[in-house]
């Protein structure tokens, strides 16, 4: 039986889902995502291909430069640009790129769809792969199900779901080739983050995770569980709008926001899909408040980056 909530809550998800932005809306820019023109100022799984080629770096004494980092996605990756960058910059010095926008999926991000993207054309991951040159690209991406994204061309999870999938997968695949082939030598790692549960259609996230976690073993890249993160501990894909406190949260202030019960806050009481605690806003910002479950998803993604250049 479908929770009630569920059902109530049905159109307040959609309505963040397009909106897709957090914080204050006399304050919020006037433009949505930023061009990534220049930057700003865990459980982790190891997905490589059995062909991939042998590290011959031998030479240990050696340090590793700082990786730079390009942060691509939806609304999600929006919220979470900010505190990602600071993990980055505090914990590994990295040189930090983020060109979000809400409401995109992944064929939004894809060159040769400017006619019908929420992506400009100097915002295309392979145009900023050319521009960068960074060392790992990371990709969050809800997966789009909603009829909204224009080069999605109307196909989505309710109305034809075997399709929605096939579009999603030859988009990962064209995406994962135009990053690499933008790259040429320097082909940068992706990183695809891996998604927490969706209240509303709990398989079709299974099965978004399950092909990035496909396509990362098939080109030798990684996969981040940032999802585990804001998931109870005894169910993977259970939704949870407070979850017990971590070691972290606990030693640091503003995060165990549940007096007596330990708990952390990763929802706001309207809306069940994003991560910030600020009421969402038409104009898509960065996340303005301190916010749990952006905090956990983006450390899990800076551990991934931080075990694969250690």
């Amino acid at each position: 039986m479908r929770k009630p909530w569920i059902v109530g809550v049905a159109g307040a998800v959609l309505a963040a889902l397009l909106l897709g932005a957090c914080g204050d809306p006399e304050s919020a820019p006037d433009e949505a995502p930023p061009s990534a023109a220049a930057p700003d100022a865990s459980p982790t799984t190891r997905q490589r291909a059995a062909t991939a080629a042998p590290d011959t770096d031998t030479d240990t004494d050696t340090a590793k430069p700082a990786p730079k980092v390009l942060y691509l996605g939806d609304s999600l990756a929006m919220e979470n640009q900010k505190v990602l960058g600071k993990f980055l910059e505090d914990d590994l010095d990295a040189g930090y790129t983020s060109a979000p926008y809400s409401g995109t999926t992944l064929c939004d991000y894809l060159e040769g769809t400017a006619d019908r993207s929420l992506v400009p054309p100097q915002d295309k991951a392979a145009a900023l792969v050319r521009r960068l040159s960074p060392d790992y690209v990371v990709l969050q991406f809800w997966g789009n199900a909603w009829d909204y994204t224009p080069c999605m061309d109307g196909v989505t999870y309710g109305k034809a779901r075997t399709q929605y999938f096939q579009r999603y997968t030859a988009a990962a695949e064209q995406l994962t080739d135009q990053i690499a082939n933008a790259g040429g030598e320097h082909r940068p790692t992706i990183v695809w983050v891996l998604q927490g549960p969706d209240p509303m259609t709990p398989d079709r996230v299974r099965r978004v995770n399950a092909l990035y976690e496909k396509q990362a073993k098939a080109s030798g890249d990684l996969v981040a569980d940032a999802g585990k993160a804001v998931s109870p501990a005894s169910d993977r894909y259970t939704w949870a709008q407070y979850l017990p406190c971590t070691a972290y949260e606990r030693e640091h202030d503003g995060y165990c926001t549940q007096p007596g019960q330990a708990r952390t806050a990763l929802h706001h009481d309207k809306d069940y899909l994003h991560f910030c605690l600020a009421p969402t806003t038409s104009k898509p910002k960065p996340c303005p408040v301190l916010s749990p479950g952006i905090t956990r998803i983006a450390r899990e993604i800076t551990r991934a980056i931080a075990d694969e250049t250690s």
